[in-house]
């Protein structure tokens, strides 16, 4: 387990460090194609590697058929989720997003593109909803269909490394006890972000897609 942590830190740094090599147009150009991809406006490359294909198709019904979904309210280093955000109100699906309680996570209802900018900043500078603010909780309402998460690092085969506070691994654990049917999880990345593997202990649990640009 001391190895597992261990290995897990080091990788966080590094990623910290190529993250911060990547130019704010970069990261633009990346977001916009992943939100393409999310959205199924592109079609897809004949030169794409097989699992990708796979990946990118199965990704299209878990959107669709979902009608309560979790996104995470991203950062300058993170794709950009805000036109996803736009997106998933446009179809008139339910929005929750992650509100931060000390050591633990929620998942807080979002009214609209409006109450999404009149968010608070948290010391992460991450918009959330006041901790003191009366909002629906979607495990206390019906759960989730869809988990759009962040992360550090990933692989195709769904690993995903977080930033070590343990806020989704917590979550999920309570999520996937809670609920009668497992919810969809899809992370969306950078092309940097993606690793042939990364270290994960028995506790992780593994994702159903991980869409970057590529």
């Amino acid at each position: 387990m001391a190895g597992v942590k261990s290995a897990k830190s080091a990788l966080r740094k590094e990623m910290k460090d190529i993250i911060l090599q990547l130019s704010t147009e970069e990261k633009q150009r990346q977001s916009r194609i992943v939100f393409k991809k999310f959205t199924e406006e592109v079609m897809l490359h004949l030169y794409l590697k097989l699992f990708l294909t796979y990946f990118y198709l199965c990704s299209l019904p878990q959107f669709q058929e979902s009608k309560r979904i979790s996104l995470y309210l991203s950062t300058k280093d993170e794709i950009d989720t805000i036109q996803m955000l736009k997106y998933i109100f446009d179809k008139k699906k339910e929005v929750f997003v992650p509100r931060y309680k000390g050591k633990e996570m929620e998942m807080i209802k979002l009214l609209s593109m409006q109450d999404y900018e009149t968010l608070p900043l948290t010391k992460w500078n991450i918009k959330q909803p006041n901790v003191n603010e009366l909002r629906e909780n979607a495990l206390e309402t019906g759960g989730l269909d869809l988990i759009i998460l962040p992360g550090v690092a990933f692989t195709a085969n769904g690993k995903r490394l977080g930033h070590g506070m343990g806020y989704y691994d917590k979550f999920l654990d309570l999520c996937i006890k809670t609920q009668q049917k497992r919810p969809h999880l899809i992370a969306v990345a950078f092309n940097e972000q993606l690793w042939e593997d990364i270290p994960t202990s028995e506790n992780d649990v593994i994702l159903d897609l991980v869409l970057t640009e590529k």
